[in-house]
């Protein structure tokens, strides 16, 4: 059974972790924010900070990069919190210092994430120490990743992809990009595969930056490939087509990487209410836990609404990555979890901005800020409706094809 509060042995990971978003990642958020594009050199130290935590064991699952379904006999038949867990915690904390800043981190992105949830022991190895981005969506389609274009065939030991993508996270700043593709249109979904692509190769290009509402600090490329040969061993996972398994081995990222975006907009969440709950007190506004909301002002009783929402999201996101370190079936409670912080990280840092009145919407504080950042988390990894529509398909035990 799950239990809701953090594990001792990552009590001080998440202490430290805390303390590295106040003085690295807090400190330097409106900087970045106002300078678009310009890359933060602070984050190197970070980065390598973290690096070694996890080399040493100290931090497992330490930045948004640690998740994996490891599985030995000694584990079987035994509750464990691990590298998922860790790493929704870090990610929380990290996110309450800034979600851009956090994107930015070399070596620990959404195409790390996926690195690590379906390459094999081989390839772990192999690509260890590279910073991967993340290229799934295209000009012709958004959330519906069973859409995509961009195509991979197969010549000798190397395959030849053509395509074009967008919104691509430190796609300009990352040294390789975890391009998804399609071995064979004709096969649908089962046909798409990710590839690791190295950015020093021939044929893919950075067409340009995009800019943004929110995570300024974080670059947004436009990603063409051209003729683009990859190595046939840079196939991620299984090179096999399973028309039977359909879409399952590339979803599989996502049952790993949608609870830390989850957890991205629980950090950002945490980060506007705390700020605003001192705002209000600063004037004059009572929090009384032991009186009913409607016999409080309409501030406080908002503000006690809004926390409500925040522990819901909180505690959804901490029992998908618990599902996933215990080798269960978590798909459903990845999307909910999603759902859930992605809507509520959005209502409760805007609804803040709105208590905090003309504070909430000037620079002074980075409460305007966070609303800004925290549509993102709404979208990107599949945007609210999508994650609606996979637990509702979940529920009624109905296929893709039998509800759209």
């Amino acid at each position: 059974m799950i239990n809701l509060e953090t594990p001792r042995k990552f009590r001080a990971f998440v202490q430290q972790a805390n303390q590295v978003a106040d003085n690295f990642l807090r400190s330097n958020s409106r900087k970045y924010d106002l300078a678009e594009h310009a890359y933060p050199k602070e984050l190197d130290l970070l980065a390598s900070l973290i690096d070694g935590m996890g080399d040493s064991g100290e931090g497992q699952g330490a930045g948004a990069a640690g998740v994996r379904r490891d599985d030995t006999d000694s584990d079987k038949g035994k509750i464990k919190n691990g590298a998922n867990m860790s790493s929704v915690l870090s990610v929380i904390e990290m996110c309450w210092g800034d979600v851009g800043l956090l994107l930015s981190m070399p070596r620990q992105g959404l195409g790390n994430s996926a690195i690590a949830s379906v390459a094999d022991d081989e390839q772990l190895e192999r690509f260890k120490g590279t910073w991967a981005a993340m290229a799934i969506t295209e000009p012709s389609f958004g959330s519906d990743s069973a859409a995509i274009t961009t195509t991979a065939v197969k010549d000798g030991d190397a395959y030849i992809l053509n395509g074009e993508k967008i919104f691509v996270t430190s796609g300009e700043r990352a040294d390789s990009v975890v391009v998804w593709a399609t071995l064979d249109k004709s096969l649908g979904r089962a046909a798409i595969k990710s590839f690791l692509v190295p950015k020093s190769l021939p044929g893919i290009r950075v067409e340009r930056l995009e800019h943004k509402l929110g995570i300024r600090s974080s670059d947004t490329a436009v990603i063409v490939l051209d003729n683009c040969r990859v190595p046939a061993e840079n196939l991620l996972g299984n090179p096999e087509i399973d028309t039977k398994g359909g879409f399952a081995g590339a979803m599989a990222t996502f049952d790993n990487t949608r609870p830390l975006v989850a957890g991205m907009a629980v950090g950002c969440a945490r980060a506007a209410l705390e700020d605003t709950r001192k705002l209000l007190e600063g004037a004059g506004v009572v929090i009384d836990y032991d009186r009913p909301v409607q016999s409080q002002s309409y501030a406080a009783a908002t503000f006690i609404s809004m926390e409500a929402d925040y522990e819901a999201a909180l505690l959804l996101t901490l029992e998908a990555a618990w599902l996933a370190d215990n080798r269960k079936p978590n798909s459903m409670e990845a999307s909910m979890a999603k759902a859930k912080a992605g809507r509520a990280g959005n209502q409760i840092t805007l609804r803040c901005v709105e208590l905090a009145s003309t504070l909430g919407y000037s620079e002074n504080e980075l409460v305007e800020k966070w609303a800004r950042d925290s549509k993102i988390l709404d979208i990107f990894e599949g945007t609210q409706q999508i994650q609606q529509l996979i637990v509702a398909r979940r529920l009624l035990g109905l296929t893709s094809s039998e509800l759209r």
